[in-house]
């Protein structure tokens, strides 16, 4: 794994230019280096945390901490599925079951063609329309397992 390119450099040492503190563009300067290398590796995080005057340690903290922040390499599809009580309510872990056995993983595998990753989310906010699962940037709600392979095969 590579560092950062010169440009992904450059547009974070100008996002947090914008601050007082260099670590207000953390969480935004972390987007731009997985945007460029698919996910933040050890090499990348301790690139960033000088920039940002942090210790190693600290950046790898809040990395560690948001699902949308990825320390290996995760597959096209990115598929989050709550597990929190209101979703756990409404069958959750049906919902999970059905993705392992659709996809042949399990939560935080990837598929071996990089196609999709699975994961197991705390919270995704949506409470009021259970159970849901992100995909990349969507939400998918009120899930049951025909709707999800509607969804999958759209993905196709």
């Amino acid at each position: 794994m590579q560092g950062l390119s010169p440009s992904a450099r450059l547009r974070i040492e100008e996002l947090s230019a914008r601050y007082p503190r260099k670590r207000s563009a953390l969480i935004p300067s972390l987007q731009i280096a997985q945007e460029e290398a698919g996910y933040i590796s050890e090499e990348i995080m301790v690139e960033i945390a000088r920039m940002m005057e942090l210790s190693p340690n600290e950046v790898r903290e809040v990395v560690s901490f948001y699902s949308l922040l990825h320390q290996k390499p995760v597959g096209r599809y990115v598929i989050q599925v709550c597990t929190n009580i209101s979703c756990q309510l409404c069958d959750a872990e049906g919902i999970l079951r059905h993705l392992r056995r659709r996809l042949g993983i399990g939560p935080g595998e990837t598929t071996p063609d990089m196609k999709y990753t699975l994961l197991e989310v705390e919270c995704l906010g949506s409470c009021g329309t259970s159970p849901v699962m992100q995909i990349n940037d969507e939400y998918h709600e009120n899930l049951t397992p025909e709707k999800i392979d509607c969804i999958l095969d759209g993905l196709q």
